[in-house]
């Protein structure tokens, strides 16, 4: 298990979880959106449906919270920007 790293990129941290925990080498790298389905288990979702959906699969589009509320969601904290949030998951 491990937490990412300080002065990851978003797309880091969005692969980092995709990938299980680990930083795949660069050249694996996926786009946000396709790193995000990945995550959550979903395909063809947005960016934010995405994230939204691997807190809750049963949340509805009406319900999704934004970036910033999403990834602390995730992540069980608050007020910490999107990618400090995806950071401090420890898979």
């Amino acid at each position: 298990m491990a937490t990412g790293t300080a002065g990851s990129s978003f797309t880091s941290e969005l692969n980092r979880l995709a990938n299980g925990g680990t930083y795949p080498a660069i050249s694996a790298y996926q786009a946000p959106t396709a790193a995000a389905n990945d995550y959550a288990g979903t395909t063809g979702l947005a960016l934010i449906a995405a994230l939204n959906k691997a807190a809750d699969a049963n949340r509805q589009p009406d319900d999704y919270k934004a970036l910033g509320g999403i990834c602390n969601e995730l992540a069980g904290t608050t007020d910490l920007s999107p990618t400090d949030a995806l950071r401090s998951i420890n898979l």
